[in-house]
């Protein structure tokens, strides 16, 4: 099968740093779906990795942790799913990625694929999904259709996972939504996704409530750039807040006692950690995808597909990669085909 691998971390203009490959077809087994992979979108753990870890000696790691596609094999312990169903999935960090024509992903953590979108703009939904989703209802105790009077704050709310929790918590809770955007095209992409108001990042957080006459979040999530922000967030954040964030500040940036005096919660939310520590509740991301679909089918939800890079190959995942790294991708971007 063709599929996009990676040898030695490398730097995303070395042509080296991701190299088209031919590999065998991998075999399903357990509760394992052998997908036909026809689209995959990019996330910054993409980059994180092919910058940062090595595979083992000869071998060649293949990225890609979001995929939609055609189940073509299932192991003998499949129940959920069967050829022909068309499926959406982030996967497992520790198995090969989905920038494969063929991969095996356990079916506890794949979804059915929403009847009203094509490939690519499924593919553009599900780690980001997953992430916010389990943000929100999950680390920080929102209830579905409750919190009114209260707001929340999304750093970085234009990229993936930004996008996808505009929409969830303004269709899903009564929370007033505020976004951070610093370029006109990203401002206009997070009002146009329900944010009732967009603040500029580039600017001293805690100020720009003030300007703008916001009254304190009981809820901040940063997607991004946490230790830069880190200092704002706990000067403006409500007494009794929820503070949650995943990417990865430098550990000296993270002064917990910052937030004891106004008693507020710390919220880790990392998606790969039930695949990544086989926990028994694996099956609830099977159930959160198949969730978001009929959300996605109703009208109430819709991609974030940002930009489309054209087929699945090395030169095409080098430009995704390196629109990541630079920090200023809108939404997902999204592959198709071989």
């Amino acid at each position: 099968m063709k599929a996009v691998a990676f040898q030695v971390p490398l730097p995303v203009d070395d042509p080296r740093s991701l190299v088209d490959v031919d590999l065998e077809d991998p075999v399903p087994a357990a509760h394992d779906l052998l997908v036909e992979v026809h689209a995959v979108s990019v996330n910054p753990v993409d980059t994180k990795i092919r910058q940062r870890s090595a595979p083992t000696e000869g071998a060649r790691r293949v990225l890609g942790w979001d995929a939609a596609g055609i189940v073509r094999g299932v192991g003998d312990q499949v129940t959920l799913f069967k050829p022909g169903d068309r499926v959406w999935y982030a996967g497992a960090l520790a198995r090969q990625g989905s920038n494969a024509e063929m991969q095996v992903v356990d079916e506890r953590v794949v979804g059915s694929m929403p009847a009203s979108l094509g490939f690519s703009a499924a593919a553009a939904l599900p780690l980001t999904t997953i992430t916010a989703w389990e943000m929100l209802f999950e680390r920080l105790g929102i209830e579905k259709g409750s919190a009114p009077g209260e707001s929340m704050l999304i750093i970085g709310a234009a990229g993936g996972v930004g996008s996808i929790m505009t929409q969830l918590a303004r269709r899903l809770t009564s929370l007033e939504v505020i976004g951070t955007a610093s370029r006109a095209e990203t401002r206009k992409w997070l009002h146009d996704l329900g944010a009732q108001h967009v603040l500029d990042h580039t600017k001293p957080l805690a100020d720009e409530f003030k300007r703008a006459g916001l009254r304190a979040p009981k809820y901040v999530v940063s997607t991004t750039h946490t230790d830069k922000h880190y200092a704002q967030i706990a000067e403006l954040i409500a007494p009794q807040g929820r503070f949650g964030l995943i990417d990865d500040p430098a550990p000296v940036a993270i002064d917990v006692t910052a937030l004891k005096r106004k008693s507020v919660s710390l919220h880790w939310e990392f998606m790969f950690t039930r695949s990544m520590f086989d926990t028994s509740d694996q099956i609830e991301q099977h159930r959160l995808l198949n969730d978001v679909a009929r959300l996605v089918d109703a009208g109430m939800l819709r991609t974030t597909l940002g930009d489309h890079f054209g087929v699945i190959n090395a030169t095409n995942l080098r430009r995704a990669h390196a629109l990541i790294e630079s920090g200023r991708a809108r939404g997902k971007i999204v592959l198709e085909g071989f």
